[in-house]
């Protein structure tokens, strides 16, 4: 099969990541004598450094991690509802939903300490050596993608007159950064130069240094910072100017966390993922769903067979999953439940949100999604732009599903990042950090980054399990994953691409997984190349919440025939761009030969896989 890329193969170390500084940093790390965790950390931060407009250190990143030898764990980057966050509140603003950027949309951020625990607990690097590589692209500059430049100028207007903080850093001199010109972040830089130094002081321990760093974002100088600016008055997509509910104790309150992967088995393998706080469980639902026998990789009944899934997993997600709820997961997963839901999945394309009934429960959706699932005047989808990853309510115009989407009146929605390392050790992590990007709040002048938006993914409704909630996670669309074959990791993997990333994975895995049946070994890059595909049939998880019943959008690339197909079975195709659906990434290792393997997506022209 034709490939864009080879599949990498060495044994030393493999990095795939959405920027090929983040790689490239990564494995210089791994070539330092760092392990995998300590090169995922490095990698991280020049991400918030060179996809400031897919993530930033106060957004969030789940990373799922297989210490060589040791239990898959989750790790919880995910910040929850400050304590002042209460519907009441927002209800009193005239708010039916959370705006999609501003600082009433901030959760606690999660991503810094979820690193910082990774490098305490699992890395071997002092702080000053993970950070070195995200410093030097800020303070000196790095040449920056495309698209940078272009989701600055969509949100030109917002910066100059109402957001100046991010026109200071995006805008200087009146210029958008451009590709081929050096592009500098000097105060993000001094803010990681400054908290290096002030933790340097507290000792000369590795360990001390890194709690002393915790407390400092959490009560120091950067938890000051960003107290200060939750407190301004800040337009948002409401039209309105409003404050933030963060304060210094929700700050000091909370540290990211360790937990469980929710797991499934499939054909030899197990799929592990973060739990229901997080989209993860879709893919295992997608997976328990399907017949025993599929129908042949890539026809019009697989890619049909995979859409009707997809809804019926998805239609769950919208009534059960939640922080704010004890979510029935084992029940969602077993066989007795699947074998119902699978009966489901007809000859036609479904147009309704039919969530299941899990141990007898009753589902409840909230009445917006209902609004939107019955098609019921007075909420257009594609009305009101927004601010988040991409969702239903996404513009066929967008190049790239997974990059900024630009509405006719300026407005933006961001998008993710992803990493993936493995070492010669056998270590093994997958994160996809996210959200605080350059779009989602003003910058805090002075740090150099703003402040994140995930409180927008909550209902302003009570008593549902994804309810805004003081102390409570928002549900994420965060969700990467690691697969093992007879309790052994063998591969991580993920993408960015909000309520996308679930279905872009679970074609990557199957097209893996089944082809390996025919031919033996992985083939990552023919998985990741293949012609992918996504729905829309269920309420979007950012602002403005919309959805398209029926609607799928295929790559050009899919054969005509079974786009043909799809359409006589009911679906509303619309046919993108040859290169547009998913941005994964891989990494994987053979527990026989310790081969290591890896590949990136082609599209968008920046995600990169190294290693050697």
């Amino acid at each position: 099969m034709f490939t864009t890329r080879p599949t990498l193969q060495g044994t030393f170390g493999m990095v795939s990541s959405t920027h090929w500084l983040a790689s490239q940093s990564a494995m210089a790390v791994l070539e330092d004598g760092g392990n995998a965790y300590d090169a995922a950390v490095a990698a991280g931060f020049v991400l918030h450094v060179v996809e400031p407009h897919l993530n930033g250190p106060a957004g969030e990143v789940p990373i799922i991690l297989a210490p060589a030898g040791g239990e898959v764990r989750v790790l919880c980057g995910q910040g929850v509802a400050p304590a002042g966050a209460e519907i009441a509140r927002y209800r009193g603003l005239g708010l039916d939903l959370v705006p999609g950027t501003g600082p009433l949309a901030a959760a606690v951020p999660g991503a810094f300490d979820a690193w910082m625990l990774l490098l305490r607990d699992h890395g071997t690097k002092p702080l000053a050596d993970v950070l070195k590589y995200a410093i030097g692209y800020a303070e000196d500059g790095h040449p920056p993608v495309e698209r940078v430049g272009e989701t600055v100028e969509t949100v030109r207007e917002l910066f100059e007159a109402e957001w100046t903080s991010s026109a200071e850093v995006y805008l200087p001199g009146g210029r958008a950064p451009r590709p081929g010109e050096l592009f500098r972040n000097p105060a993000l830089a001094a803010t990681w130069r400054r908290l290096i130094t002030e933790a340097s002081r507290a000792s000369g321990d590795r360990v001390a240094q890194i709690e002393a760093a915790r407390r400092i974002w959490r009560a120091g100088f950067i938890a000051e910072a960003l107290v200060r600016q939750a407190g301004r008055p800040t337009m948002d997509t409401s039209g309105e100017r409003h404050a933030g509910t963060l304060t210094a104790a929700d700050l000091a309150s909370w540290s990211a966390s360790y937990e469980a992967p929710v797991t499934y088995d499939w054909r030899g393998w197990t799929l592990c993922k973060a739990g229901p706080w997080s989209q993860g469980p879709v893919l295992l639902q997608q997976l328990a769903v399907l017949p025993s026998e599929l129908p042949r990789y890539g026809s019009a009944d697989y890619v049909h067979l995979l859409i009707e899934g997809c809804k019926l997993a998805m239609a769950d997600r919208e009534a059960w999953y939640g922080d704010a709820a004890d979510v029935p997961v084992g029940e969602l997963l077993s066989e007795e439940y699947n074998a119902g839901r699978r009966a489901l999945v007809g000859e036609k394309a479904s147009y309704e949100l039919r969530p299941g009934s899990p141990g007898g429960r009753t589902p409840r959706l909230s009445e917006h999604a209902r609004v939107v699932a019955t098609g019921e005047a007075g909420f257009d989808p594609l009305a009101t732009p927004g601010v988040g990853e991409p969702t239903v309510a996404k513009s066929l115009r967008s190049p790239v599903p997974g990059e900024p989407d630009v509405s006719a009146d300026g407005g933006t929605r961001g998008d993710t990042c992803h990493l993936d390392v493995v070492d010669r050790w056998g270590n093994m992590v997958a994160a996809t950090p996210s959200g605080g990007w350059l779009q989602s709040n003003p910058v805090v002048p002075e740090l150099g980054f703003p402040l994140g938006t995930r409180l927008q993914m909550t209902w302003l409704e009570e008593g549902l399990p994804n309810s805004l909630t003081p102390g409570r996670r928002p549900r994420t669309t965060l969700t990467p994953s690691l697969a093992l074959r007879g309790g052994v990791p063998v591969m991580a993997f993920g993408t960015p691409g909000g309520d996308q990333q679930d279905q872009w994975q679970l074609h990557f895995f199957l097209a893996v997984a089944l082809r390996s049946e025919v031919r033996g070994g992985l083939d990552l890059q023919g998985a990741i190349d293949a012609p992918n595909w996504h729905n829309d049939s269920f309420p979007g998880s950012f602002y403005p919440r919309g959805m398209r019943p029926g609607s799928v959008t295929v790559e050009a690339r899919m054969d005509p025939a079974i786009a043909h197909e799809l359409r006589r079975r009911g679906h509303d195709v619309q046919v993108g761009p040859p290169w547009s659906e998913g941005r994964l990434c891989a990494v994987a290792r053979d527990p026989e030969s310790g081969v290591l393997s890896a590949a990136a997506n082609p599209r968008g022209m920046q995600g990169y896989a190294v290693g050697r």
